[in-house]
C-alpha cells in the first residue's frame, strides 16, 4: 500500500478513482432519494410521456408540426428552432462584429467614434432588456395587421411579421440547395490554395482567377437542369391575418437582432485586440510589397490575428447559443420554451430539465469540437 502511494502515476490514479467513485455515489444517492420522492407523491417517472399527444400548437416550425403530435415531435421542433436563431446568429454576428471591430480601427474620425460608441453602449445593457426592446419596437411601432404596409410588390409588413413571398417546395430547391453547399466548399479551397500560392511566389492573382466566382453558377445550372420551377406562393390578407407565403415573425426577428447586436460588441472587441496583438512591422512589410489594403487585412494580418481572436470567439459562439434561450421572455418557441410547456403538462419536471441539460450541453461540446478543429487549422506549425 506504501509502495503505490510512493509512486505518483500510481497515486495520482488512485485519487482520480477515489474522486469519480465519490461523484458517481453522491449522483447515485441523489437519483434514488428523488425516485423515492416522487414515488411518494405518485408522480410517474421515465420517458415515456414521449410518446403522449402534445395538445399544443407551436406558432413556428421548420417541419410539420400539428396539435395532436406526441411530445416527441414538439421538443423535436424546438431543438430545430433553438439551432436556427444560434446558426444564423453565430453567423452574421461573427461577420459583424469583424467589421466593427475593422471599424474601430479605422483612419476616419467618424466611423472609428461610431463603432467605439456601439461596443460601449451595446455591451453595458443588459441583453433581456434589449430583447424587449426590440420585441416592443416591432409589436408596438408596426401597424396591424389591417393596415399593413406593402414596403415592395406582395411584401408586407405589420406588427404581425413581415410577410414575403416564397418559392413553392418542390424538389429541385433542395438539389440546388446541396449544389450551393457543394459550390461553397469548393469555391473556399481554390481561395484558401490561390492565396497561399500568392504568399509562396508574390506574384498577384492573374485577372482570370477572378473566373472562380463562376463555380456557383452550379446550383442556377441545377435548378435550371431540373425543371427551373418559378411559381411563388403570395400572401394574402385573409380576415385578421396573412396566408401563404413566408412569414418573418416579431417574435424571430426581435431575438435574433438582439442576439446579433449584442454578441457582436464582443466579438468586435475580440477582433480589435487580435488584430493590435499583430506588429506594425506586419502592416509596413506588406504595404512594401505593393499589397493593397485589402489584401494586406485579407492575407497578412487576419490570418495571423486569427490565432489571438479564435479562442475567446469559441466562447461568444457558446453564449450566443446558451443565450437563445432567453426566447421564453418574448415568445419565441424555442427548446427550452416547449420543455417548460411539456414539463407544465406532464408534471415530468426531472425529465424536462434533465432533457434541457442534455440538449445545451450537446450543442456546447458539437461548437467546441468544431472550433477547437478550426483552431487547429491555424495554429502556428513549427518546421
Amino acid at each position: 500500500m506504501f509502495n503505490l502511494l510512493r509512486d505518483e502515476k500510481k497515486r495520482a490514479l488512485l485519487i482520480q478513482a477515489s474522486g469519480l467513485f465519490l461523484v458517481l455515489a453522491i449522483f447515485g444517492y441523489l437519483f434514488h432519494n428523488t425516485q423515492l420522492n416522487l414515488e411518494k407523491q405518485n408522480i410517474a417517472t421515465g420517458f415515456g410521456f414521449f410518446e403522449l399527444e402534445a395538445g399544443f400548437d407551436i406558432g413556428e416550425a421548420l417541419v410539420e408540426y400539428w396539435s395532436d403530435d406526441t411530445y416527441l415531435k414538439a421538443l423535436w421542433v424546438g431543438v430545430l428552432n433553438t439551432l436556427k436563431v444560434s446558426i444564423l446568429g453565430n453567423i452574421f454576428a461573427v461577420t459583424l462584429g469583424v467589421l466593427i471591430g475593422l471599424g474601430h480601427l479605422s483612419n476616419n474620425w467618424l466611423v472609428k467614434k461610431l463603432c467605439r460608441s456601439y461596443i460601449e453602449i451595446v455591451r453595458n445593457i443588459p441583453l433581456l432588456l434589449q430583447l424587449f426592446f426590440w420585441y416592443a419596437l416591432l409589436t408596438e411601432a408596426l401597424p396591424a395587421v389591417k393596415q399593413a404596409m406593402e414596403i415592395l410588390p406582395s411584401v408586407y409588413l405589420s406588427n404581425r411579421g413581415l410577410n414575403i413571398p416564397f418559392p413553392v417546395n418542390t424538389a429541385n430547391y433542395g438539389f440546388s440547395l446541396f449544389g450551393f453547399i457543394v459550390a461553397l466548399i469548393i469555391f473556399f479551397f481554390m481561395e484558401r490554395k490561390r492565396d497561399l500560392k500568392q504568399i509562396e511566389t508574390g506574384v498577384a492573382k492573374p485577372l482570370w482567377e477572378k473566373l472562380n466566382y463562376t463555380i456557383f453558377l452550379i446550383p442556377i445550372l441545377i435548378w435550371a437542369l431540373t425543371g427551373a420551377s418559378t411559381e411563388f406562393e403570395i400572401p394574402k390578407l385573409v380576415g385578421f391575418n396573412f396566408n401563404g407565403g413566408y412569414t418573418l415573425t416579431p417574435e424571430f426577428t426581435a431575438l435574433f437582432v438582439g442576439l446579433v447586436i449584442y454578441t457582436a460588441a464582443f466579438n468586435a472587441e475580440i477582433t480589435r485586440a487580435g488584430i493590435q496583438s499583430i506588429s506594425k512591422g506586419q502592416w509596413e512589410a506588406a504595404h512594401s510589397l505593393g499589397l493593397s489594403q485589402r489584401d494586406t487585412v485579407k492575407i497578412v494580418i487576419l490570418p495571423q490575428a486569427l490565432r489571438v481572436m479564435i479562442p475567446p470567439l469559441t466562447s461568444q459562439v457558446l453564449n450566443l447559443t446558451k443565450n437563445s434561450s432567453l426566447a421564453v421572455a418574448i415568445g419565441y418557441p424555442d427548446f427550452v420554451s416547449i420543455a417548460n410547456t411539456t414539463m407544465n403538462q406532464t408534471g415530468q419536471a426531472v425529465e424536462c430539465v434533465f432533457m434541457i441539460m442534455i440538449v445545451y450541453l450537446t450543442f456546447s461540446l458539437l461548437t467546441s469540437i468544431f472550433m477547437n478543429w478550426f483552431n487547429k487549422k491555424f495554429a502556428l506549425v513549427e518546421r
